[in-house]
């Protein structure tokens, strides 16, 4: 128990010096928030009635204070941009991204490995060289380049998938997995080669051990051997990289959504930095630093769950 309630404590104190840095640094970028909504050419008392009505005539500290109690209350501000509520526009964002992270992360999971394990388990064979390749291919391309190789054969050559926009689950099942096969396969053929090398080496690397030739001494199968002991051991490394990988989808593929036109939360960003719309990137800051320090908390529970010498140390 003292474990977990080390690493929950540890996940507040990182937020709260992430939210410090977050305000500061947003506080001290050059120009006036209120010169972007109305203008350079604006009245100067239409300026400090802005400026007063966002409550930037206010110390720093206070402002601060507002955000923090703004947070717990659900309240990122008003974006300039969209005159929309920031935390509306992440939530509707993270319903796309969201979406797109759950079906890529599956595939990950299912390819990677499925795939690592048979490499492993038939490394020394001639036939095992293809699938080798592909992964190392895969690993090499980069994830917009490969949405445009999917593009070209599956919408334009083919026609069989969309390659622009996304359908909300509630409007049509089948409309929002179509939408998603293109951009999900995009990263999920990088984020899978990955997994599969670090499945590939990490069981080759058990197999060698010691536990594993007792485990055989017993007349334990060879299938009982791999899958109850051998792939356990070998998930700390992958854990690893899973969780990086669900923070990095989480966080908005910028390029792979715009690629597909899908209002996510990669579009988010690049739009509210190209607008300088401060509310709503200050409160995608803080989203992209809640996402990673979560998946590691995560990834933190998960080590404790499959090594409980993680936990008792």
């Amino acid at each position: 128990m003292n474990y977990y309630i080390r690493k929950a404590a540890g996940l507040l104190v990182t937020l709260l010096l992430v939210s410090f840095i977050t305000f500061s640094v947003f506080q001290i970028l050059p120009g006036n928030p209120a010169y972007i909504i109305l203008g350079v050419d604006a009245d100067p008392m239409q300026i400090e009635a802005l400026n007063k009505s966002m409550g930037l005539d206010k110390p720093a500290l206070v402002r601060y204070i507002d955000w923090i109690a703004g947070l717990f209350r659900g309240d990122l501000g008003i974006s300039y941009r969209y005159q929309q509520p920031v935390a509306q526009l992440i939530s509707d964002a993270l319903e796309v991204t969201g979406s797109l992270a759950i079906v890529t992360l599956i595939l990950t999971l299912i390819i990677g490995v499925l795939a690592g394990v048979w490499l492993a388990d038939h490394s020394d064979k001639w036939y095992s060289l293809p699938l080798s390749m592909l992964s190392q291919v895969s690993i090499s391309i980069p994830s917009f380049c490969m949405a445009i190789f999917l593009i070209s054969i599956f919408t334009v050559g083919l026609k069989w998938l969309p390659s622009i926009g996304f359908v909300s689950f509630s409007e049509s099942p089948s409309g929002w997995f179509k939408s998603l096969i293109l951009p999900s396969c995009s990263l999920a053929l990088g984020t899978s080669a990955i997994v599969i090398r670090y499945v590939k080496v990490s069981v080759n690397g058990q197999r060698k051990q010691d536990y594993v030739r007792t485990a055989y001494s017993k007349g334990l199968g060879k299938n009982k051997v791999m899958y109850r002991h051998v792939l356990r051991n070998s998930l700390i490394p992958v854990i690893t990289i899973f969780g990086m990988t669900a923070a990095d989808i989480l966080g908005g593929s910028i390029i792979v959504e715009n690629v597909f036109s899908m209002p996510g939360i990669g579009r988010l960003i690049s739009v509210s930095i190209s607008s300088r719309d401060l509310p709503l990137l200050q409160g995608l800051t803080f989203y992209l630093a809640l996402i990673v320090v979560v998946c590691n908390f995560i990834v933190d529970l998960i080590y404790s769950i499959v090594d409980p010498r993680i936990r008792l140390k």
